[in-house]
């Protein structure tokens, strides 16, 4: 092909656009840390000529200092027209004044309690797992925005390795193992042994698993790009040595914290380390059950994807920031979780009920009609364990309200928790036959799956991860970008998911009505032009996210030159006091 030609494509120009933002993205970094290196250096020898000249300061200027401070440092003490007794209001009308608060655009939000001791080793270790999340996550939305705008542009570029097809799983498998899976091992690296009130195992297993779960997602989405794929369904396009190493890092970290869980010195095994433990044993026998060749066949293929599928959402995702959120929730609110009882309940009702579901995605399908209402009823039977979370999540919360306007925290934790109630009751509704019929095979279970994997699983990472990361390296996140990242999140998950749920209805009914398919897709196209919207928003909610996350971990440290006479005479005395000790 003629690369002229090649360059004539809006596809092609669109496609070199979107790779050259990270290329000039990563050119500003580099020159930007370039001249702060230069600018420091240049700090530090106009500093070193400072300490030079202080040692030269004659007795007169070291005098005329001394004056000046005396002249700075004298102020007004405010009660020259009143008196230094403390007020007295016989009447009661004056009470409890202590302080005088300022006008604030933006009110200010609570810092992070001092940092608890956590081994250096193990807080770089889950620094670790929570950057690799965090560039998965860019990674992963970033080819998602491209795919929204293919639905408004299906025609952007003709490359292979960039059809539809191919990178809708790489976005999802990105998002799913590069960015949840990680995000939620690096979290229970420090819930575990925190819970368990001991350190944990083993180090070097922790970085090995990391080093498993990354080469999984790369490995798979460059085979994924290349056209190489299971083809066993959703979800589980990567082929079989990919999904290897993701079992063999969850088969590392389940034992490194079964032994951690093991060395514990608390009698008990807090409902935490229940959740945690159990998703990590599911895991792995949801992926066996689903690579194992013997009953990928026919009908048999159809009802193990269901079963994959659905416990992947529930069993792992869910679970595993289930068992997150019972601990960092009341470790936020500063007060324990209201019924201990109804979190065992949630749990094994979970258990229960998740496992028979799978198969409610395929209503009216060749599967036996007993195994398809099995599926509705627990479906239902859902109902359970859904209230009983929600019910303790917001009692925890109840007489701790006041503190959500001051937490820059809590909020997240708060839009995961209802999105947890109203997205999981949705899949409920979507089980039943009617339903089904309207929606299934329309864009509705892509909504859906947002508002579960987005609305629920990110809101609930991003809110442990605002909570812990301020604590291991003590420094807090810009509070305006974090509400920016909340707001845009929130707004683009809307954004793109109403949209298309009314969208998918009105596709559904036009299918039922016998309406030929093309009307349906000429009727959705200002609904996707919203999913684009939506999408776009979310994504740049995602870049704000990473920047925080940067300055929660940048440990960089500025040179000030001292200015002022106050500042100039306390340098000249550490200056000499280092003289004196060296």
């Amino acid at each position: 092909m003629d690369s002229t030609y090649l360059f004539n494509e809006s596809g092609i120009l669109l496609t070199i656009f979107l790779i050259a933002i990270p290329i000039i993205v990563a050119s500003l970094i580099v020159l930007v840390k370039t001249y702060a290196i230069l600018n420091d250096y240049r700090k530090k020898k106009n500093l070193e000529q400072f300490y030079e000249r202080l040692k030269r300061l004659s007795p007169e200027e070291i005098e005329r200092l001394e004056q000046r401070k005396k002249e700075l440092s004298f102020s007004l003490s405010n009660k020259e027209l009143a008196g230094d007794a403390p007020p007295s209001d016989s009447r009661g009308l004056i009470d409890n004044i202590s302080h005088e608060e300022d006008i604030r655009f933006v009110p200010s939000k609570k810092k992070s309690q001092p940092r608890p001791f956590i081994e250096p080793g193990l807080t770089k270790l889950i620094l670790w797992y929570l950057g690799c999340a965090t560039f998965w996550l860019l990674f992963g939305t970033t080819v998602g925005e491209y795919l929204g705008i293919k639905f408004t542009a299906p025609d952007i570029d003709h490359i292979s390795w960039l059809s539809f097809g191919r990178l809708r799983p790489v976005h999802t498998n990105a998002v799913f193992w590069g960015w949840s899976s990680l995000a939620m091992l690096g979290l229970a690296y420090y819930v575990v042994p925190r819970v368990s009130n001991a350190a944990i195992a083993s180090l070097r297993l922790g970085y090995i698993s990391l080093i498993c779960v990354n080469a999984c997602v790369v490995l798979g989405s460059l085979f994924l790009m290349a056209g190489i794929n299971n083809g066993g369904g959703e979800y589980r396009e990567y082929i079989w040595p990919a999904m290897a190493l993701l079992a063999a890092g969850v088969v590392l970290s389940l034992f490194n914290f079964i032994f951690t869980i093991g060395q514990r010195t608390t009698k008990e095994i807090y409902v935490s380390n229940w959740y945690i433990i159990s998703a990590m044993m599911f895991l792995l026998v949801i992926a066996l059950v689903a690579y194992v060749p013997a009953w990928q066949s026919g009908l048999g293929e159809t009802i193990i994807q269901g079963y994959y599928m659905h416990q992947g959402v529930g069993m792992w995702f869910m679970l595993f920031c289930l068992g997150l959120m019972y601990y960092f929730l009341p470790q936020q609110l500063n007060k324990p979780i209201y019924s201990y009882g109804l979190g065992i309940l949630a749990f094994w009702t979970q258990i229960l009920f998740y496992k028979l579901i799978g198969t409610h995605h395929f209503i009216f399908s060749a599967i036996p009609w007993w195994l398809q209402t099995v599926a509705i009823v627990g479906s239902v039977g859902m109902v359970i364990p859904v209230i009983a979370g929600t019910t303790n999540f917001l009692m925890t919360f109840k007489g701790s309200w006041n503190k959500l306007s001051g937490s820059y925290t809590l909020p997240f934790y708060l839009i995961g928790i209802i999105f947890y109630f109203t997205g999981s009751l949705q899949g409920t509704a979507e089980a039943f036959r009617f339903t089904n019929l309207v929606w299934h095979f329309t864009d509705f279970t892509v909504a859906h799956s947002h508002l579960t994997m987005y609305g629920i699983i990110c809101f609930m990472l991003w809110a442990c991860i605002y909570t812990i990361v301020p604590r291991l390296t003590g420094k807090e996140p810009p509070q305006i970008a974090v509400g920016a990242h909340f707001w845009l999140a929130l707004i683009g998950l809307l954004f793109y998911t109403v949209p298309l749920m009314i969208g998918s209805t009105l596709k559904g009914l036009m299918w039922m009505d016998g309406k030929p398919f093309m009307d349906s897709v000429v009727m959705m196209a200002p609904y996707w032009l919203w999913r684009a919207i939506g999408g776009t928003l979310m994504w740049l909610s995602h870049l704000l996210f990473a920047y925080n996350f940067y300055v929660m971990i940048n440990r960089k440290r500025e040179v000030v030159i001292p200015a002022s006479p106050i500042a100039i005479l306390k340098s000249k005395e550490e200056l000499e006091k280092q003289v004196l000790t060296f």
